[in-house]
């Protein structure tokens, strides 16, 4: 089943909303100083909690049964990931230099496209499947956070160095 849908979120917000004809069916949102964020999206409930300071993972928890049925690997340049459910491993890549473009794909055919800048951006998917929708925002939001914050760590050295 092809699935196409449109994410919005306000600049400063920590909440992605999704869209199908016009219609809110869905939203994905970090919690604050918290490090766990919680998804809705086709009347299905996760939540994505980030676990261990210097390689950090995620657990995906299906939030109605309360209970970890995956697993989020990052890359160190932060350019790949890795998804695994249900035995299953999923691939998570930057698609262009921008980072403006990205996917979710398998050896089976399975392809999620986004696309889309820090406000708003699509979905293009050939299968219907809530999680993987949500883990593909959830991982290129995870991957931003982390640049900003290295960017805003980085200006006190930059200034010391530009004096």
């Amino acid at each position: 089943m092809r699935t196409k849908l449109i994410w919005k979120k306000n600049f400063f917000s920590n909440s992605y909303r999704f869209y199908s004809d016009g219609r809110q069916i869905g939203k994905l949102k970090e919690k604050m100083l918290s490090q766990t964020a919680e998804g809705q999206l086709f009347g299905k409930e996760f939540t994505f909690k980030t676990k261990g300071f210097f390689k950090q993972h995620a657990e995906i928890v299906d939030s109605l049964e309360n209970k970890v049925i995956g697993k989020i690997t990052y890359n160190n340049w932060m350019t790949k990931a890795t998804i695994l459910v249900d035995n299953k491993t999923m691939n998570w890549k930057y698609d262009n230099f921008w980072n403006t473009k990205w996917s979710i794909y398998n050896s089976e055919g399975i392809k999620i496209q986004y696309s889309g800048s820090s406000t708003s951006g699509q979905i293009d998917s050939n299968i219907d499947d809530a999680l993987l929708v949500l883990c593909g925002l959830f991982v290129t939001n995870y991957y931003w956070q982390t640049t900003a914050a290295i960017i805003i760590a980085l200006i006190p050295i930059w200034m010391v160095i530009l004096r």
